[in-house]
């Protein structure tokens, strides 16, 4: 006798699950949520994730790793990296208001997780500090070639711009208004000129 049918774990599962936590965080996504969202059944979903809903988050956050390491890419491969970390914060002025209330995926699991959920939360600082990195190793770069005026160590610049992030997540959600965020924004980026 054959088992139910697992679903399979593709790029559209792990997105569909992802928008779900992003838009209701971790805790108050169900089984049931995840079920709808992604179109399984409850033994199909379990016979795909064993982990269960944990597992298809930790999977949610792995992806947006991906897409910090393919922006990381473009920044070693850029002749301007120091522009497109700006336009990286820029655009999210532009952004419509649901993307503004959403945040940052990263950063809201740091915050929910906090004495809740010790590895999910390790996990989440782990992607912000490879992106506090990021920036870290762009500004020496750029430093180094004479690029940047500013005499702060990059280290703290690079500490400065995620923890500019992090609060520009909270911002987004107080401001929907691309006048005040746009303004804000160029304001905060003036440190790495």
């Amino acid at each position: 006798m054959r088992g139910r049918p697992t679903i399979y774990e593709d790029d559209s599962i792990i997105k569909k699950a992802q928008e779900l936590f992003w838009q209701k965080g971790y805790t108050a996504t169900s089984l049931s949520d995840l079920q709808k969202a992604t179109g399984a059944g409850a033994g199909s979903f379990y016979n795909t994730f064993k982990g269960g809903k944990k597992e298809v988050f930790q999977k949610a956050i792995a992806e947006r790793r991906l897409a910090f390491d393919a922006f990381k890419n473009e920044l070693n491969q850029s002749d301007s990296p120091l522009e497109l970390i700006k336009d990286f914060f820029r655009s999210n002025a532009s952004a419509d208001e649901i993307e503004h209330l959403k945040g940052c995926i990263i950063a809201n699991t740091v915050v929910e997780m906090t004495f809740i959920d010790e590895k999910l939360e390790f996990d989440a600082v782990q992607i912000l500090k490879e992106v506090e990195e990021m920036f870290t190793q762009t500004i020496q770069r750029e430093k180094n070639r004479g690029n940047l005026k500013s005499t702060t160590d990059p280290e703290i610049l690079g500490r400065y711009l995620i923890t500019f992030w992090c609060g520009l997540n909270t911002l987004r959600r107080m401001y929907p208004d691309k006048k005040i965020l746009k303004e804000q924004i160029e304001m905060q980026l003036a440190v790495i000129s």
